[in-house]
């Protein structure tokens, strides 16, 4: 009988399926610690796939026996995570799980044990399964093997297993926020739902005379490369090694097998757009645009849908299986941001039947998306042509790799002033440089010269916007 009972009080939380045919998923951060009481929905940890991070709820109620993993580690799904006493009132002397070694968990074959709800995602599934559990007596229990006191201690951030009672409510990326202004979030007024802290909390915390983090730069942060992780340097080392992992391990075998599969070709245009410039201008200050980010990029990813609309051809994908050229009737835009960690490229779903303001507002709600590393796989599967801006970091042009799956991507340089030729007289005029790569397989030189012509003439003349739409 003690057994039983000691099975229904113990509940094991395995890593979910979080994406489409993923396998593992590194544990980046645990917040919460052995001791800690959990409900059922609360966020307890933050894991990395190849595609995106992800936060994962816990769904039950309970005290946190034991973290079967450090943070950094690389963990299979369904493997146990995390072990919850949900009876934590119940006799002490109950027996307790022992810790399984990962290699005996999923060679040994699984005992019955009850059955509850799975932690389900939204927008995944999790594959059914039971749990294992050994017990041993015994009124006290040393901890766990799997959770050393080290680890215990760098969890908390204190070396103890105190933590306060009433912590803030907040996400990870507005603790950072919060913490690179100098902001206790204790004093924080929240306004998010259920009394969750945001960013714009932290913000309107922050008194003038404190140093603000940039909302965002001159155009989104977006770019075919990103900042690899910060790696302890050893004085004098000759060399320094980094895991090739998660997203960054995802992003070279894609570009891999893009550069190998699909025959780029790539095109170039240097084109005027002072005209573009002004009417970015101009919507900043149009009423039909209040509450919206109005930048040049937001013009051009217009320019390119409208470009597809003449050329419908160019929207179209490979089918290498059935050796057919499928054409796509609809535009799902993708957008290439630069995160901390690596390159992501998540799309706006049906971009083609959005307006302006409405454009607009999906690019600011993908860029904030992604800098705060919340995208999740569905934002980035089934794009069908992408933008990556490469001018943000200063540079004129590129040649960029498609993005598996689609057959174009243009990359938008650096606007500069640059003397240039206008009505016969050489003037200063807002310049920039268009880079098109696409598919030579399904669209070939005309159709990829007329597609990049139309979009550098309506950035010439942005009137081309409403004659050509």
């Amino acid at each position: 009988m003690t057994d039983t009972s000691n099975a229904a009080r113990f509940r094991e939380f395995k890593m979910p399926d979080v994406g489409e045919g993923l396998t593992e998923a590194e544990i980046l951060k645990w917040y919460v610690q052995p001791g800690d009481t959990v409900t059922d929905g609360q966020v307890v940890c933050e894991v990395e796939t190849a595609k995106a991070a992800v936060e994962l709820p816990i769904p039950f109620d309970g005290v946190v026996h034991e973290l079967r993993f450090p943070e950094g580690t690389t963990v299979d799904v369904g493997q146990v995570i995390i072990a919850v006493d949900v009876a934590p009132g119940s006799d002490s002397g109950a027996e307790e799980p022992e810790a399984p070694a990962p290699a005996a968990e999923a060679a040994a074959p699984e005992a019955e044990a009850p059955k509850g709800r799975q932690p389900v995602l939204v927008g995944y599934g999790v594959s059914e399964s039971s749990t294992k559990r050994r017990a041993r007596k015994g009124a006290e229990t040393a901890p766990p093997a799997a959770a050393p006191a080290a680890v215990q201690a760098e969890l908390n951030g204190q070396g103890t297993a105190a933590v306060p009672e009433a912590r803030p409510l907040a996400k990870p990326p507005v603790r950072k926020l919060a913490k690179d202004l100098g902001i206790d979030l204790a004093t924080v007024t929240p306004t998010g739902a259920g009394g969750i802290i945001t960013r714009e909390d932290v913000h309107a915390a922050a008194t003038p005379s404190e140093p603000v983090a940039p909302a965002a730069p001159a155009e989104p942060s977006v770019a075919p490369m990103a900042a690899e992780a910060e790696v302890p340097v050893q004085q004098g080392a000759r060399e320094t090694r980094i895991p090739v992992k998660g997203v960054r391990k995802a992003i070279a075998q894609a570009m891999v097998g893009s550069a190998f599969t699909a025959p780029h070709v790539t095109e170039f245009v240097t084109v005027d757009v002072t005209r573009t410039m002004k009417l970015v201008a101009e919507l900043k200050e149009d009423k039909d645009m209040a509450g919206v980010r109005v930048n040049p990029l937001l013009l051009i990813a217009k320019a390119l849908l409208v470009a597809i609309k003449r050329n419908p051809e160019v929207n179209a994908v490979w089918d290498e299986a059935n050796q057919e050229i499928v054409q796509k009737h609809y535009v799902n835009l993708g957008i290439a941001a630069a995160t901390p960690r690596g390159l992501i490229v998540p799309n706006i779903k049906d971009a083609h039947d959005q307006t302006l303001p409405q454009l607009a507002a999906s690019l600011g709600e993908l860029v904030a998306t992604a800098r705060d590393g919340k995208t999740s796989p569905a934002a980035m599967a089934g794009g069908t042509v992408t933008i990556t801006n490469v001018g943000v970091f200063g540079v004129d042009t590129g040649t960029p790799i498609l993005n598996p799956g689609e057959s174009a991507i243009l990359a938008v340089g650096a606007i500069k002033l640059q003397p240039w030729v206008h009505k016969g007289k050489v003037k200063p005029r807002q310049v920039t440089t268009l880079a098109l790569s696409f598919d030579h397989r399904l669209i070939d030189g005309e159709l990829g010269s007329k597609f990049l012509a139309d979009i550098a003439a309506i950035l010439e003349q942005p009137k081309r916007l409403i004659t050509w739409a």
